[in-house]
């Protein structure tokens, strides 16, 4: 698929094109899913995607395959076994962010019944489409990260600031920030 119309903030690599062909951008509803985004832009924060993309695996196997039940359960012990796994970004703040998170989560899913139900709600359920014409049009952050942002650590969480929760956005397929040329813009619809 290399000779295919993309973003081209992609044009990488293999690994950067398959997460953007077969995932970015693409409506996601499973909550375990949305956690698991969730950790992982949390860990991006500061970073470069590329960087946490390619430890995905690792996160995997360190957070419980992204069970939030499970991470909200991890205890010190748990946390310092972390801070050895050279597998994974071993920030300190970020592992503690993401049992925190997890917590939280959880009780967004008590509230709302699915974290799902929570987040989409913020644009109606159905994906905002920015059709941009070039990366330069694609926002960093907008107004309604902003709102997210603020909502979510009113309700404790962490490390997810406005440009986190838009990176969340895009990745989750909430926002469509595909160029207008690019093969994969309907790919979610």
């Amino acid at each position: 698929m290399k000779n295919k119309t993309r973003c081209t903030w992609c044009e990488k690599d293999d690994l950067y094109r398959d997460y953007h062909d077969k995932e970015w951008g693409i409506p996601v509803y499973d909550d375990k899913k949305l956690f698991e985004f969730l950790i992982l832009e949390t860990f991006q924060a500061g970073l470069s995607w590329y960087t946490v993309l390619s430890k995905r695996e690792n996160f995997k196997k360190a957070f419980a395959y992204f069970d939030f039940e499970k991470v909200a359960k991890f205890d010190e012990n748990k946390i310092q076994q972390l801070m050895q796994d050279a597998g994974i970004i071993r920030n300190q703040l970020k592992i503690r962010a993401a049992v925190t998170n997890a917590i939280a989560f959880i009780k967004i899913r008590e509230e709302f019944g699915s974290f799902s139900t929570y987040i989409w709600a913020f644009v109606d359920g159905k994906p905002i489409d920015n059709k941009p014409k070039t990366l330069k049009e694609v926002p960093a952050f907008t107004p309604l990260s902003d709102a997210i942002s603020k909502d979510l650590k009113k309700r404790g969480f962490k490390f997810v600031g406005t440009t986190v929760v838009y990176a969340h956005m895009q990745a989750t397929g909430m926002v469509n920030d595909h160029i207008l040329d690019c093969f994969t813009r309907t790919l979610g619809s």
